[in-house]
């Protein structure tokens, strides 16, 4: 049997579909209404590894057995990842609007308005309401804990998840796809989504989620290096940064951080703010003694330097998507 197709016009180049879904994703969040009614892509993944992890990650097994079986959980989600790929495809193939289900879900798998949002609400509980209400706040998107954290702590781990996800949720999902198409997109968040659910080192994870963790490490190699360039170049725009000391501090100090990638960004913002981030932090599975990137600098970071983080944020995005743009216009020359 042939397959179905629909004359119609020329297809939507993918670069102009990613700069409309940047757009929206900006401008409005996550697409109103749909999720109520459909189960959200990322949430979706979330509870397919959660469901096969109960099944694979047992206490009795020996941790050669348990990383073997976090390979076997990669290996699946990435495979389940292609096979929902290629039916995005084939869809906006075969059908005249067929773009439009991947303009969705590129939409959907973007997070700067939502990374905004949340940033901003730490900053503002914390200026409005106070400590307690800074810390519940923060609690939402750090791992770590904050009933240990005071003032300057609240508001030096919503720069650096303001920073680190910049990284994780703006530029690595625009570079994936630019580089691979929508398939690209869909298995960076796959992976990702791993790595923040099983990528730990705690006892349960350590051996289970090292290949994700060690993946998603590799996926971002190139797009938190990116990150600080684009938060050192946001500077020039901020009355009250340093793009030449964001360049500068990023340098020096972004190997310093656990990760090998986070410590990019994070130490451009810390140069560009002049406030030293990262730090001594307590998390689930123990304190972990990080050094200070920006060591020069005070720590007493407030829920104005928040402020600053975003209207840096705001810059880095804008110049993202003008990248994209330029991308698009080497293109079509």
């Amino acid at each position: 049997m042939l397959p179905i197709t629909y004359a119609g016009p020329q297809p939507i180049d993918p670069f102009l579909l990613l700069l409309a879904a940047l757009a929206l994703e900006a401008l409005i969040g996550e697409p109103p209404l749909v999720f109520r009614i459909l189960p959200h892509p990322v949430k979706l993944l979330g509870a397919i590894i959660g469901w096969i992890e109960k099944k694979l990650n047992r206490p009795q097994r020996s941790q050669m057995d348990r990383a073997f079986r976090g390979l076997l959980l990669l290996l699946v989600m990435l495979g389940l990842a292609g096979l929902a790929s290629w039916g995005v495809v084939e869809v906006k193939r075969a059908f005249r609007y067929g773009w439009v289900l991947e303009l969705l879900l590129a939409w959907t798998l973007l997070a700067q308005r939502g990374l905004f949002d949340a940033v901003e609400a730490v900053g503002r509980a914390l200026r409005d309401q106070g400590l307690s209400a800074g810390r519940v706040a923060v609690g939402r998107i750090v791992g770590r804990d904050v009933e240990r954290l005071d003032e300057h702590g609240v508001a030096r781990a919503a720069i650096e998840s303001c920073a680190e996800n910049f990284s994780d949720a703006v530029v690595a999902p625009v570079f994936w796809y630019v580089l691979l198409g929508f398939p690209g997109l869909l298995a960076y968040k796959t992976v990702n989504t791993l790595d923040s659910m099983v990528g730990h080192k705690s006892e349960r994870y350590k051996a289970f989620g090292v290949t994700s963790a060690r993946l998603d490490d590799l996926a971002n190699l190139i797009p938190a290096r990116l990150s600080g360039l684009l938060l050192s170049l946001a500077a020039l725009f901020v009355p009250t940064a340093n793009p030449w000391r964001a360049f500068k501090v990023m340098l020096r100090d972004s190997h310093k951080h656990r990760s090998p990638n986070a410590g990019w960004p994070e130490a451009a913002m810390a140069g560009a703010l002049a406030r030293a981030l990262s730090g001594p932090r307590v998390y689930a599975e123990g304190p972990t003694p990080e050094p200070w990137l920006g060591e020069e600098f005070s720590a007493r970071a407030t829920a104005q330097d928040v402020k600053r983080a975003l209207y840096m944020l705001g810059v880095a995005c804008l110049l993202n998507g003008g990248v994209v743009a330029g991308l698009y216009a080497l293109k079509t020359l």
